[in-house]
């Protein structure tokens, strides 16, 4: 018997569809409308609005770093006392600036939106 032969169909390739996910542009988010900012901040235009906004941050993290390096220093040349008292200003000094930044988040998360 003669096998008989039929041509296999193929199927037609498959154009690519549309992208999922354009990732040029930012996702669509049904419900949100993002605010288009008026333009990007510097680095010193965002660090002085930020010590405005929370003076107590810079001052502590300045105090925190002093107290350590005068620490350090005491303890290099040898003045134990003084190198151990500094070193638990700088722990009352870090302490300080924690308490500055749980303060600024709660005064920021209540002030009202503009």
């Amino acid at each position: 018997m003669a096998a008989a032969t039929t041509p296999v169909e193929q199927a037609p390739k498959a154009s690519p569809g549309p992208v999922p996910f354009d990732f040029s542009q930012p996702p669509v988010i049904e419900g949100f409308n993002p605010s288009p900012r008026v333009k990007d901040e510097t680095f010193k235009e965002k660090f002085l609005r930020k010590t405005k906004e929370n003076p107590f941050v810079p001052i502590g993290c300045l105090g925190t770093a002093g107290a350590l390096i005068y620490g350090l220093r005491a303890f290099h040349q040898g003045k134990t006392k003084q190198s151990q008292m500094l070193m638990r200003g700088r722990i009352f000094a870090q302490g300080f600036t924690v308490c500055a930044l749980i303060f600024g988040v709660f005064a920021t998360a209540l002030k009202p939106k503009q």
